[in-house]
Order: C-alpha cells, then structure tokens, then sequence
C-alpha cells in the first residue's frame, strides 16, 4: 500500500508566472487588429446612413446630427484602446506551460499546463495570411474552444511552436522522416531503418 501525503505547500516558493519576461506579439498583428476595427466601424457607418438619410420617415435633424459625432467618439476612443491593449499583450513557453497576458482595464493571464493540452491548431486569417502571420490555439480535455489562443506570430515561429508543443503532449510520437527517392529511379523510395 502507498503512503499518502499531503503535505502544506509554502506559497512563498511557488514559481511565480509574473516574473516571467513575456515576449510582445509581431507588430504588423496591429495592421490585423485595425483593418478588423476599421471594418467594424465602416458597418455601423453604414448602417447610420441607411436608417437615418434612406430611411423614409422624418427624423429630427437635431437627433441624426447627434449620432454622428458619437460615432466618431466611440471610433477615436476605440483606436487608442486597441493601440494601448495592443501593447499589453505578450507570451512566454516554459518548460512545463504557455502563459498568454491581454488586458488593458481587466488584465487577464492565462497559464495552460502542456499536461493538460490535448490538441494543438495553427491558423491563419485572409489578413494574417497575407502579413505572414498565424496564430496557436491550445486545446485541454473537455472544451470544444480553445483554452490558450496567441495570435500575431510569424507563421515559422508558429509552425515551430505547434512542433514544440506536439512533441511535449505526445514525446513518443517522432517527427515523419523524410522519404528520399532516388533520382535515377524516382519510383524506387529508400526504405526507413527500423531504429
């Protein structure tokens, strides 16, 4: 029979996530953030030309000249709290986990044990795609969402830490060997050795 312990844990020795230096997401993932800004913002554009100057019915003049300027205060202080939110995030990979911190009012840290990782997902918008960019999604048991997303990576930085992460949730699975076909027979592949 196996001695059970339970022994108090002396939360001043604890590792601590905050002291980690974080590395800051590619600057051209702002681009992604503000074409996503300034589409949002080109709707309700829209959409407050279509209901209040096509619309039929009267509106005090008053009234759709104060929207207006609303929208342009909300569109200005959205643009600043994406620059600033912009800069508060960042990603570290330990030994053992992936801490992601976002947040400008409400900061938030998300630490995501590779123990507890069941799959991970690389992917790339139109946007990103087209900067070069790409985004990690972590996946742990028992969500059909991502845990963990880190966007704004180069897509070989990516690539190299979905390899990272695959290896650590799965280290009996090898990376594939590369087949080698020989140039004067192409039909005739070199068989892998079996160690």
């Amino acid at each position: 029979m196996e001695n059970f312990s339970n022994e108090t844990i002396d939360l001043q020795n604890l590792p601590r996530f905050e002291e980690v230096k974080l590395k800051p997401l590619q600057k051209k993932y702002f681009q992604v953030m503000l074409v996503n800004f300034f589409v949002l913002f080109g709707l309700i554009f829209i959409g407050y030309i279509l209901v209040f100057i096509l619309n039929p019915f009267e509106w005090p003049t008053t009234f759709i000249n104060g929207i207006l300027p609303v929208i342009v205060l909300v569109c200005i202080a959205s643009f600043f709290y994406i620059k600033l939110s912009f800069s508060k995030k960042g990603f570290a990979f330990r030994t053992h986990d992936a801490i992601f911190k976002s947040g400008l009012i409400s900061e938030s840290t998300t630490v995501v044990p590779f123990n507890r990782v069941q799959h991970v997902a690389l992917h790339q918008g139109f946007i990103a795609r087209n900067l070069g960019l790409a985004s990690i999604e972590l996946f742990t048991a028992g969500g059909s969402s991502s845990d963990l997303e880190i966007p704004g990576l180069l897509l070989e930085e990516a690539q190299q830490i979905k390899n990272m992460v695959s290896q650590k949730i799965n280290p009996t699975k090898q990376a594939p060997v590369q087949e080698h076909v020989e140039e004067s027979f192409p039909e005739t592949i070199i068989p892998e050795s079996d160690e």
